[in-house]
This record gives structure tokens, sequence and C-alpha cells, in this order.
């Protein structure tokens, strides 16, 4: 593999934090009135970044919360796990980022966000930011932390301010079609495909940002760019590994699904964190998929972050499913 070398740091993300609250009952929308559940911890780049100080290393966040009980319940949640709270602005005049999430009877969620006009919306490169950027040797964008132009805009500061100090960058596009109709929605992406080290896409994620048809195409088109590897997430199956030399197809793990939410941001943390502690790529893949079945067998998405121990445990098939 042709990463670059590992510069000293701590792992760092930029995005929403947030509350999940999910139904109980399953059907269609929030139409009517229903149990609910909650609230979570969550937000994928907050999710990713608990997943990571679990592991050990150590990982910061810059974000936006409001001052209230859904931001606090965060902030404690983080700071508890070991992550470094310092970029985390508390705004008065703002509310914490929520999201309602309904199951359909065949598994797939219903969202309800509140993100744009929230707390997260404000995120932004201050003072606190900029200074836990200075201690970033990895940094790691999520797709769906690209809501609005004003947070494209201060990612791409943030991106340009690491790799000028030799980090290392990771992707998890997160992205559906719709959103790349948007033409400022578009350039971000290929922004990050441009500065990107490690690109992290779940299944068909892989042929949207390429004109490839099919994902051998895709994945030659995408390191042509400059990409060192890439890491498709394949959900139950797995995950596959792609870099100039070689690729690695590893199977996932059985497991009882309780939720779904936060698996490939635990995958995500638990691939970059093994592979910044020097473990063989094949081990960071392995772990990486029993870190994502871990999570989905807990609700709530901070809720499935889990331990080393508890990785290497499924792996040699200690826990049943």
């Amino acid at each position: 593999m042709t990463l670059p070398p590992t510069k000293p740091g701590k792992i760092v993300t930029m995005g929403e934090i947030l509350v999940d609250i999910l139904a109980v009952e399953r059907g269609r929308g929030f139409h009517e009135p229903l149990n609910l559940k909650g609230p979570f911890p969550g937000g994928a780049p907050a999710i990713f970044i608990a997943q990571v100080a679990r592991l050990g290393h150590p990982a910061g966040i810059i974000a936006g919360v409001g001052d209230d009980d859904f931001g606090w319940l965060n902030i404690e949640r983080l700071k508890r796990g070991g992550v470094d709270v310092s970029a985390i602005r508390v705004h008065d005049d703002q509310v914490t980022a929520t999201a309602f999430v309904r199951y359909r009877e065949d598994g797939e969620r219903d969202f309800l966000f509140n993100l744009k006009l929230s707390a997260a919306g404000r995120t932004e490169l201050d003072a606190p930011a900029r200074a836990l950027l200075a201690e970033c040797g990895h940094f790691h964008i999520m797709g769906s932390s690209l809501f609005s132009f004003h947070l494209i805009d201060e990612v791409k500061k943030a991106v340009e301010i690491v790799k000028a100090n030799g980090a290392t960058v990771s992707f998890d596009p997160n992205i559906r079609k719709e959103m790349l109709n948007i033409a400022e929605m578009r350039a971000g992406l290929e922004f990050m495909l441009q500065y990107c080290d490690i690109f992290l896409p779940s299944g068909p994620e892989l042929l949207i940002p390429t004109e490839a048809r099919t994902e051998e195409e895709a994945i030659a088109e995408l390191l042509a760019l400059g990409i060192s590897c890439i890491v498709v997430k394949r959900a139950a199956r797995g995950a596959s590994y792609y870099d100039r030399a070689r690729s690695i197809d590893l199977p996932g793990y059985e497991v009882t699904e309780a939720d779904p939410t936060g698996a490939g941001d635990c995958f995500g943390a638990a691939f970059i964190a093994s592979l910044r502690r020097g473990m063989p790529v094949e081990e960071c893949v392995r772990t990486a998929n029993a870190a994502g079945a871990l999570a989905v067998s807990r609700q709530g998405g901070m809720e499935g972050v889990s331990t080393l121990a508890e990785m290497q445990a499924l792996i040699a098939g200690q826990i049943s499913s």
C-alpha cells in the first residue's frame, strides 16, 4: 500500500452532532402519534469519533450543539469516552440537531432531520477548531456533513490546513445521488476525492463520483485520482479492500440486528485506527468488519461502539449470534 507516512497526532473529524429519537412501532413516516424511544447521542461524525476513542486512539471533533439537554448529553458522552470536545461550540441561540427515525417492515428507514436550522449548521473553524486541527494526524469527513454550502466551505478550509501540515485524510461519502444535483455538493464531493487518501464508500456509492459502469472501472478511475486505498463496505457481506497492488475480500460476521445506525461509522473508525496502529491491512479490514457487526447488534448509534477486545472476541468466534 502507498499511504503517506503516518503523522503523529489525533484523529479529528468535523460535522454534525445530533440526537436520534427512534419510533417503537414500524411503519412509514410520522403522520400519526406513536411511541418514541430516546434520545440517543449520535450523528455520523460523533459516532465515528466515539469509536476511535473507544479503541484508545487520541481523538477530537469539531462541531456545534445547542445549550440544551440534547447538546450536553452528547458532550458529556463524548468527553466520558475520551474524545477531545474542546472544539464543540455551544450555541445559546440554536438548538441541537435531531433525527427522528422510523423503521419500515422491510427494514428500511424513514428520517425526519433538523440539521440546517440547528447548531450543527453553524459549525465553523473558530479558534478552538483551528487549535485542534494543529494536533491532527488524520482527518475524517462524512458526506452527511456536507449538507450546506457553508459546511462545504468550512470543510474545504479544514482539509487544506491538515494536508498542508502533513496529515492524511479519509472520506466516507454517505451521500445520496439526488444531492449531487446541487452543483456545490458535486463540487464538494469532487474536492474531497482530490484530497483524500482513504475512500470508504458503501456498496453502490463507489460508482457515484465516477463515469464507470462497473466496480472494476470505478476502482481504477478513483485510484488514478491519487487515492491511496479504497475500502468498500458491503454490510453483512463484509468488505473489500483495494490499492494499486492488491485487493482483499473478507466476509462479515453474523449477528442479530437491532439497529443499523452507525455501523458504517464504527467500521471506518476501526479501520483507520487499526491502520494507524500499524496493523496489517487484512487485519484492519477484519477488525472493521467486527466493529460494524457489533454496532448493528445494539440500538442507538453511539451505543454501538465497542472495544478492541470485543471485536477480537467476535473474530475468534467467542461471541455467539
